[in-house]
């Protein structure tokens, strides 16, 4: 027997409608929290990316950096064993190309008699001032630790990046008229409040860059793996401003280090912490003089950066 819906009394009809109407409600409200919970997972994701990307750059400059050196250790090997066979070096010759100029005597002027009022004193000629030599360009300073601007700081603020999850931004006192801004990748290792009032080691010399819209002037240096990064410990009674020294280095630090020439990517392979957790520079450990050693908390023989 067919029955049409209106044969279904009323009450049970409204029950039935009412029903579908809250099904439709819940499918939508779950259709929406699905919507934004992709749409933060693809916000979260492209914040991983780009750390990763970062953290990407930078292993392959400190492996370029390795390669540069491993080049330049086997070219000296290879002089070495051709010298001691007997092969001989010859340096490339450097041409120093000078145009000489041939001075042509002029034809002396056939002498007329003149009268003697026409007759006008030459007048002397002036000599020629010999041009000044150049100076030549002073050497540059080897590329080491030395070229590092390595102080004492003290973080005088810390507040979470307005659009970076992964990054603190911070107001770091080194001795200067003013903090410095300094972003900084320390979200997921150091709690906020364990930064505050805390003194640090800065590099200071690299060149300013923008990191999500907001200036970044300098870097913590910290040491670090891959799953624990500590920030370095300056002595108790060190001050901002104080320069970090390396015994058998001379600090002569550039005002700011060209990025071109890779002088922190050269340095950076040979900093780490030693069995004393003391941060050093190829085995010679930092130090602020008169006040002691930078060492980082509990992190043995590990990269600093």
């Amino acid at each position: 027997m067919n029955l049409s819906f209106n044969l279904i009394p009323n009450t049970l009809g409204r029950i039935l409608r009412n029903n579908l109407r809250m099904t439709m409600e819940t499918v939508k409200q779950n259709a929406e929290i699905a919507k934004q919970t992709i749409s933060a997972l693809k916000s979260e994701l492209s914040v991983l990316n780009n750390e990763y990307n970062v953290l990407r750059a930078q292993q392959l400059r400190e492996e370029n950096a390795k390669l540069l050196a491993a080049v330049e250790m086997a070219k000296k090997r290879l002089i070495s064993l051709e010298v001691s066979n007997g092969v001989k070096q010859i340096a490339i010759p450097t041409q120093n190309l000078c145009v000489k100029v041939d001075t042509v005597e002029q034809p002396a002027a056939v002498e007329q008699p003149q009268k003697a009022a026409e007759v006008k004193e030459s007048k002397p000629k002036k000599e020629k001032k010999p041009a000044k030599e150049k100076p030549a360009p002073a050497p540059e300073a080897p590329v080491d630790v030395g070229r590092l601007d390595l102080r004492v700081a003290k973080i005088e603020d810390v507040q979470r990046h307005p659009d970076a999850d992964s990054l603190y931004l911070l107001k770091i006192n080194c001795g200067e008229e003013k903090p410095r801004n300094v972003c900084s990748g320390l979200v997921k290792f150091v709690p906020m409040d364990d930064l505050k009032d805390r003194s640090v080691v800065l590099l200071c010399n690299l060149k300013p860059v923008k990191m999500r819209g907001v200036t970044s002037e300098a870097m913590v240096m910290c040491a670090s793996t891959p799953e624990k990064v500590e920030v370095l410990l300056p002595p108790a009674d060190s001050k901002p401003g104080d320069h970090v020294h390396c015994d058998g280095y001379t600090r002569q630090p550039d005002a700011v280090m060209n990025p071109k020439k890779k002088i922190f990517e050269t340095v950076a392979p040979d900093l780490h912490t030693n069995d004393s957790l003391q941060a050093c520079y190829k085995g010679i450990p930092f130090t602020i003089p008169g006040k002691g050693m930078i060492v980082s908390q509990t992190l043995k023989n590990v990269s600093v950066k």
